[in-house]
Formats: C-alpha cells, structure tokens, sequence
C-alpha cells in the first residue's frame, strides 16, 4: 500500500507549504519514459520515510499553475520543501541512493 501523496492545485498550500514536517513532491507527466522509471522508487521512498517526510506526486500537465509557479521547465523534477520553503530540487532521473541521500539531508 503506498503512502504517496497526490499533490494538486487545490491542496498544494495545506500539504505542502504549511507542512510540519518536509515534503518531496515527484513531478511528473503520464507521457514521461524517466517519469516512469522513477515513480517505483518514490513510492517505495513514500513508505520508508512515512511519519518523517510527506512524499508526493504531482503531475504537470493537469496542474499548470504550480509547475510555472516552481519554475518546472522539464519532468521528473523532484522538489524538496521544508517549512514551507524549497530547499533543494532534482532534473531528471536519478537514483534511489541520491534520493535517500536528499531526503536525509531534508531531516
């Protein structure tokens, strides 16, 4: 059972920027071969680090709005927010170890 997060325009604010503790969102699009690659790994991430880090997935093409907001010019694009502020962000497929690195670097 996967514990990931589907971040859209309308929960974005309370989700993540007004998130007691740090968030990952995956952005992605359905049409993404590296979005594809990647979505396994982040939801077996969503489940190691539940309770400590919020792990979600947003998807580009039906949320416009944040994806010009965050300044998502190409997918996957990995965010990390903390207190309500992007502190890091990832373009492109990367591997589970850089990621569990980011993440912990998040905590």
């Amino acid at each position: 059972m996967s514990t990931l997060l589907e971040i859209t325009e309308a929960n974005f604010k309370t989700e993540v920027l007004q998130s007691t503790i740090p968030v990952v969102i995956d952005c992605a699009a359905e049409w993404c071969g590296p979005c594809k690659k990647l979505a396994p790994i982040v939801e077996e991430l969503s489940l190691e680090f539940s309770g400590k880090v919020k792990i979600g997935h947003l998807d580009v093409d039906q949320n416009a709005e944040i994806s010009t907001d965050q300044g998502i010019l190409s997918v996957p694009t990995l965010l990390f927010f903390k207190n309500g502020h992007k502190v890091d962000e990832s373009i492109g497929l990367i591997s589970k170890e850089t990621l569990i690195e980011k993440i912990n670097n998040l905590l």
